[in-house]
């Protein structure tokens, strides 16, 4: 299997992406960058995805938070 380009289109973020999509996102990034295969362009791009990711992620804990304490 090959492996995701970091800026592919279906990874992108979007609002429709479950937490559970994110998170699997979110490690795919981290694996790329541990292998340490990606040359610094790429390596730049998966970081900035990584943290839209994370963003993301800490949007979706927030609101289900907030739908919990009503």
């Amino acid at each position: 299997m090959a492996a995701r380009k970091p800026n592919e289109k279906r990874d992108t973020p979007g609002d429709e992406a479950s937490f559970d999509q994110v998170l699997e996102q979110l490690r795919v990034v981290v694996g790329q960058l541990e292998r340490g295969e990606l040359t610094l362009e790429e390596s730049l791009a998966s970081y900035e995805r990584g943290v839209a990711l994370t963003r993301r992620g800490h949007d979706l804990l927030h609101a289900a938070e907030k739908r919990i304490e009503l």
